[in-house]
């Protein structure tokens, strides 16, 4: 039907009078006018606050992005090596590292293959990368140190694949791996970024195992930062002063380990849909702290430390509570106290329909048998269990820093190890 017959039509019909049918024609010409015309931007804020962190120096006798602070955003990645040789593994280790060096000070990447090759970079932080805080923090698992390469021998005391405690519901597929990369600063994008570039420069030497991305949360009201289930997790951490007795390799590992220290990584599903069916002075209870305040049972703030010998008992703070399970601050256990630097993560839903959210528990030790895992031996069986499910993770040997220009992650290990195939 023409525009003249269905004009005819709807005079007929009754449906328009003419003197509509103009008021109509003249706001179809308004409204196609409208839709060709630009709006403004979708995005009138400034840059992410977030994205201005400062660079955090690469080079140093311990890889950064352990004692450094807390950034908002993470990624932890698993790795198994592919890489068939010793030579391969070797120039494996010197791409990370060229990579990471890059990427940390931040800067414009040149191009020197022109706009008819691939580019260098993906692009997706624009031309000039920005630093924004980003640290790298490499490790090694159990599993490098296998037939493969003849480094069985330097394997670090203390590193051994993670097995399951009584409760925990590992997942191969999102546990263990040759390497441990993990990668935190101001913004999510800077560190999505950051991964594709490593993992672009090192096809064929690796392939990704599992993946896991965090986020800090930001404090709320103030002071340290919520889990999902709404505690103030990472209250207590021993003071910087102490790593040399609780964080960075003992006399008696490998000569290679001096500055590395071991990286504990544990993917803890919560189930927070439970979790808020309970009621707050239960909550209260199992974990020893109250809620809004973050203060132990016993104190008014955060800070406060806990007194566990004026409450023998448990009448205060109950002698299951996970604060007081975990470190009952005797002189015994002082010396297996840990560095925790935890992040929450959220994959949506699980296969049954729950909220897939949790804690990515992430701490560093000196000795995994004397600090981690007496820890989590200790906190078998602890009321908080019905509420969590541990379901991956890994334990790897976090690796000495990377001294200057012309070092790179593993010389050591390599370097010793360079009589073996």
């Amino acid at each position: 039907m023409s525009d003249t017959d269905r004009r005819n039509f709807l005079r007929r019909a009754g449906i328009v009078g003419a003197g509509a049918l103009g008021a109509g024609a003249l706001s179809g010409q308004a409204d196609s006018a409208n839709l060709l015309a630009d709006g403004a931007p979708q995005n009138q804020a400034g840059a992410d606050p977030a994205a201005t962190l400062p660079a955090v120096p690469f080079h140093g006798t311990h890889q950064a992005g352990i004692l450094t602070p807390r950034q908002p955003a993470g990624a932890w990645v698993a790795f198994d090596v592919t890489a068939d040789t010793r030579q391969q593994l070797t120039d494996l280790f010197k791409a990370i590292t060229n990579e990471v060096r890059f990427l940390t000070a931040g800067g414009v990447r040149p191009d020197p293959h022109g706009t008819f090759a691939p580019p260098t970079d993906s692009g997706t932080l624009g031309t000039d990368v920005p630093a924004d805080g980003l640290t790298a923090t490499l490790g090694v698992g159990a599993s490098l140190f296998d037939h493969r390469f003849g480094l069985a021998a330097y394997r670090p005391r203390r590193l051994q694949a993670m097995t399951p405690f009584p409760n925990d519901n590992l997942d191969p597929a999102r546990t263990g791996g040759d390497l441990l990369l993990q990668l935190c600063a101001g913004s999510q994008d800077t560190v999505l970024h950051a991964l594709r570039q490593i993992t672009r420069v090192t096809r064929g030497g690796m392939q990704i195992r599992w993946c896991e991305d965090g986020f800090a949360s930001p404090a709320r009201p103030t002071g340290v930062p919520r889990n999902h289930f709404a505690f103030k997790d990472g209250i207590a951490n021993p003071l910087p002063d102490a790593a040399p007795q609780l964080l960075w390799a003992a006399a008696s590992e490998p000569a290679w380990t001096r500055g590395g220290t071991y990286h504990v990584v544990r993917i803890i599903q919560m189930f927070t849909e439970f979790w808020d069916r309970v009621s707050t002075q239960e909550q209260q209870q199992m974990i020893g702290r109250n809620r809004d305040s973050g203060a132990p049972l016993d104190g008014s703030k955060e800070t406060d430390t806990p007194h566990y010998g004026a409450d023998p008992a448990g009448n205060v703070i109950p002698l299951t509570a996970h604060i007081r399970v975990a470190n009952p601050r005797t002189a015994k256990t002082e010396k297996e106290r840990i560095y925790r630097r935890g992040y929450n993560y959220d994959r949506g839903v699980d296969l049954n329909g729950n909220l897939d959210m949790g804690l990515l528990f992430n701490a560093f030790c000196q000795d995994l048998d004397r600090q981690y895992i007496a820890i989590q031996n200790r906190l078998v069986g602890e009321p908080m269990v019905d509420y969590i499910s541990p379901v991956g993770g890994g334990y790897f040997f976090a690796l000495p820093g990377v001294r200057d220009k012309s070092d790179h992650f593993a010389a050591g290990l390599l370097t010793l190890s360079s009589g073996a195939r």
